[in-house]
């Protein structure tokens, strides 16, 4: 099979995942939600007041830019604004081109700016390991968040269960930079547990490659873990906050549904988020059945507009900005990129080994 029939299979099965989530997702919502008034969600999105674009964006772009922190912490000289354009751009070339033009793209980014791209790809692995943790983290604050409201039995057990899996995914990373011989173990594990799911996967490789990683990124690791996950939970309540100005926006008064209950009730089902396009439709069901069992059913119309809101200003308004950010790279970056052509030598970073490092599968973000 050639590279480009790959790629067309690659895409066509894509468009067939996302056909499949979106039936799904109606289903979901109907069953979840009920009958759905989409009159009144139209009548919703008609009365939103053009207002709402400034904090939107501007809570788009500081979830960015927290978004971007952790990887400066990897990347001597990489800078914030810099590491949100190689997140932004990245995220845009994943959602459309199938792997690795996501590595490819980060590394040209990287050289163009006469950087190590393998510091710069070992640093989107960790970044990758740490979004994972942060994932079943989101849960235990949203117990936090809902403690004056009471919760359930089964949102205790939830988020439990989500502060395991958080303590071993964070725990892991710590004890891989204790020892070679630990990050072997680990990689090798990681390897014949992926092996029942991936039948080429090579567990040998897998520990091969976590002894590299830690031998290349463990003081990095141990300067950055603390503020890289602090930035990483503002990133996630960033989101919560988008979901929070379209609620408002939208006309749901605070006497009906309290900020702390939106927050709330995205952060406990934030592991969602782990299904193909950031749990589009069954994180959305989940949701709109959660706000609309706070506020009541009256308000249900417009939890569905508020909630599509977030979902166009978090997946199709990060896109836009990712083709904003490709195109200011690729303007900035032309000077350098003609220089290195004409003088190869004048870029002292080494290239990725291909295959060396996953590809960085997050959500738009």
């Amino acid at each position: 099979m050639t590279a480009a029939s790959r790629s067309l299979r690659s895409r066509l099965l894509r468009w067939v995942i996302i056909a499949v989530i979106a039936v799904f997702a109606w289903f979901a919502l109907e069953g979840l939600v009920g009958r759905v008034d989409w009159r009144g969600v139209a009548d919703a999105f008609s009365g939103l007041p053009l207002w709402v674009l400034a904090p939107l964006l501007l809570v788009l772009l500081v979830r960015q830019l927290l978004n971007a922190v952790p990887l400066v912490y990897y990347v001597p000289g990489l800078g914030v604004v810099r590491s949100a354009l190689s997140d932004t751009t990245a995220n845009l070339v994943a959602t459309f081109t199938p792997p690795p033009g996501d590595i490819v793209l980060r590394v040209a980014m990287f050289r163009s700016w006469r950087l190590d791209p393998v510091a710069g790809m070992t640093g989107v692995t960790l970044n990758s390991a740490k979004f994972y943790a942060i994932r079943f983290v989101a849960p235990v604050l949203g117990l936090i968040l809902l403690g004056g409201y009471g919760a359930t039995r089964r949102q205790w057990l939830l988020a439990l269960a989500c502060a395991l899996i958080a303590f071993v995914l964070l725990g892991g990373l710590v004890l891989m930079l204790r020892s070679d011989a630990m990050a072997r173990w680990l990689g090798r594990t990681a390897g014949r547990v992926v092996r029942r799911f991936r039948k080429g996967t090579d567990p040998e490789a897998w520990a091969a490659a976590l002894v590299t990683l830690r031998a290349t990124a463990a003081d990095a690791v141990r300067r950055g873990l603390l503020p890289s996950m602090v930035a990483l939970v503002g990133m996630v309540l960033a989101d919560a906050t988008i979901l929070a100005v379209a609620v408002r926006a939208v006309g749901v008064p605070a006497a009906d549904l309290p900020l702390l209950e939106i927050y709330a009730a995205l952060l406990l089902i934030y592991p969602l988020t782990l299904l193909p396009l950031f749990g589009l439709g069954v994180l959305d069901a989940v949701l709109v059945a959660a706000l609309t069992t706070a506020a009541g059913v009256a308000l249900e119309a417009d939890l569905i507009a508020a909630t599509v809101i977030w979902r166009v200003v978090t997946i199709v308004g990060t896109l836009a900005l990712g083709l904003l950010t490709l195109a200011i790279w690729r303007l900035t970056s032309r000077g350098t990129a003609l220089d290195l052509a004409a003088d190869p030598t004048a870029d002292p970073a080494p290239d990725v080994p291909p295959g060396a490092l996953p590809t960085d599968h997050r959500r738009p973000s």
